[in-house]
């Protein structure tokens, strides 16, 4: 009966009407949904990561760190400068997607990506790179909109596909990312042939990647015109409701009037209980608070690894090119894409979101422990066991996001899930805002430290790294980390109106019997 109920106050006009009546025709797997997911997701992860590689030779350029060992530092903090601009204004763009939809969020966002992150490759100072990083994060607030649009796109059986797509995009962007910045920055060193030190990419060594990711998000852009926009705009819900309680109930009759007022009254007073503050939404902030946790422990390892690989033998590091990083990051995203679209929706469907969290939690603590002792390998041997174990942490990674962000939107129902993953991505820009700025400063320290008798070199790097990441394995027991109960992607408006037909329709049966 609810179903025909529903079917009653959908809109022709309503787009997210237009999408539930899609969803219910199309059974199969939302082929082009979660295309179009996975490419806007990948424009916007893509400048994340894409400066790692050649972050440390880029702060060197700017002559800003009087030591060798200083560069770690203050590359930290250029990669906290996308994070902290996130973290200020995701709940804004949150309540933009719930309040305007999801597509224009979605297109301003690529356009952001389009214009400064060309301006990033074309920093000559600093301050100019810090700035123009600071407003690609303050500017696009895809992925916070993009997580919710994957549950409101897909079908229930397939909500673990589309989270997934987003969260392997994600991954993937955080992997290429670094491949594309690690080949094609200082193409005049590697490439003479082809780019001159005259030409602009020879003045300019590391706006050819900048480039290249700008021009994919304007493919991003083009297509993201075509997403189907999914929040319910309902104008005509109230007055419907009424014209079915004038014809139910009938007005001549004061009684009915009274009747009807009281029955409207309840609705009203059930209404706001029913939207809870979502920050009492005990479900949704414990499993914010553990993906935040896991978030800070994943963006200082990013930050971390690409520093640590570049950096002198002298110092702990692997003496590694920008290439070498870029080869490296390339095949663990082709290891992660394989992943997750083959295993981990079935995995999930097993385990549950929860328990694929705590068993990836538990595998990444020793692999992270091992990382010092590849360290003492060389030729083949380093190229092998680094591939492996950068592959398979990563996996882990993305498989302890996408159970939490899955969690996330089951607590909610879609009015409130566009704030929802808003106060998400601030809270975890927030954590990724100090990831780069602390990682970085802890392994500029550890480089200074490789004679200390407890924890030397890079052993203090990985202990810290292993620490964060036992902390957010304990979060995800209980009592702490509560299960939500599944939330459909029916407005709230709607689910009070189909309450009260109900409740009314039973009224008249209760009526006529004897």
């Amino acid at each position: 009966m609810e179903e025909g109920l529903l079917k009653k106050y959908e809109e022709e006009d309503c787009p997210g009407c237009k999408v539930e009546q899609l969803k219910r025709s199309n059974t199969g797997i939302p082929v082009k949904p979660v295309l179009f997911i996975s490419v806007v997701t990948l424009c916007a992860s893509l400048p994340i990561s894409s400066l790692f590689p050649f972050l440390y030779f880029m702060v060197r350029d700017f002559h800003i760190a009087e030591r060798e060992e200083d560069i770690s530092y203050y590359a930290g903090y250029l990669g906290s400068s996308f994070m902290l601009g996130r973290a200020l204004t995701s709940i804004l763009w949150g309540i933009i997607a719930d309040r305007y939809g999801r597509k224009p969020v979605v297109v301003i966002g690529t356009i952001t990506v389009l214009i400064f992150n060309a301006l990033f490759g074309l920093s000559t100072n600093y301050w100019m790179a810090i700035v123009t990083r600071f407003l690609i994060g303050s500017l696009c607030g895809i992925i916070g909109t993009m997580r919710a649009y994957a549950s409101e796109i897909c079908r229930k059986e397939y909500h673990a596909l589309g989270i997934s797509a987003v969260s392997t995009s994600w991954g993937i962007g955080l992997v290429i990312g670094p491949a594309i910045g690690g080949y094609l920055a200082q193409p005049a060193e590697k490439y003479p042939s082809i780019f001159s030190k005259e030409s602009l990419f020879g003045r300019f060594p590391y706006f050819l990647p900048c480039l290249l990711i700008s021009v994919f998000a304007l493919a991003a852009t083009v297509m993201s015109c075509w997403l189907p926009e999914t929040l319910h705009k309902h104008n005509k819900i109230k007055k419907d409701k009424n014209n079915f309680q004038d014809a139910v109930e009938g007005t001549p009759d004061e009684s009915n009037g009274l009747n009807v007022s009281q029955n409207t009254n309840h609705s009203e007073r059930r209404s706001p209980s029913s939207q809870k503050s979502l920050l009492k939404n005990w479900p949704l902030v414990s499993s914010i608070i553990v993906y935040c946790v896991f978030q800070l422990h994943d963006i200082a390892y990013l930050e971390i690894f690409s520093l640590w690989a570049v950096s002198p033998r002298t110092l702990g590091g692997l003496s590694f090119t920008t290439s070498d990083v870029g080869q490296v990051l390339a095949i663990t995203g082709l290891g992660l894409l394989l992943f997750q679209l083959l295993v981990y929706p079935l995995v999930e469907r097993i385990t549950g979101p929860v328990m694929i969290s705590r068993i990836g939690a538990v595998l990444s603590i020793p692999l992270l422990a091992s990382y010092p002792y590849i360290a003492l390998l060389t030729g083949f041997g380093l190229s092998i066991a680094l591939n492996c174990a950068s592959m398979l942490k990563n996996i882990l990674s993305v498989s302890i996001t996408t159970g939490l962000l899955i969690m996330q939107n089951r607590a909610v129902s879609q009015d409130q899930r566009g704030a929802a993953n808003g106060i998400s991505m601030s809270s975890m820009s927030l954590f990724k805002t100090i990831g780069p700025a602390a990682g970085g400063s802890l392994l500029s320290w550890s480089q200074r430290r490789q004679d200390a008798d407890i924890l030397p070199g890079d052993q203090l790097v990985f202990f810290v790294l292993n620490a964060i990441e036992l902390l957010g394995l304990l979060l995800t027991l209980r009592p702490f980390l509560q299960e939500p109960e599944d939330s459909d992607n029916i407005p709230k408006s709607i689910h009070n109106s189909l309450d009260q037909e109900n409740g009314m329709q039973e009224r008249l049966v209760n009526t006529e019997l004897p």
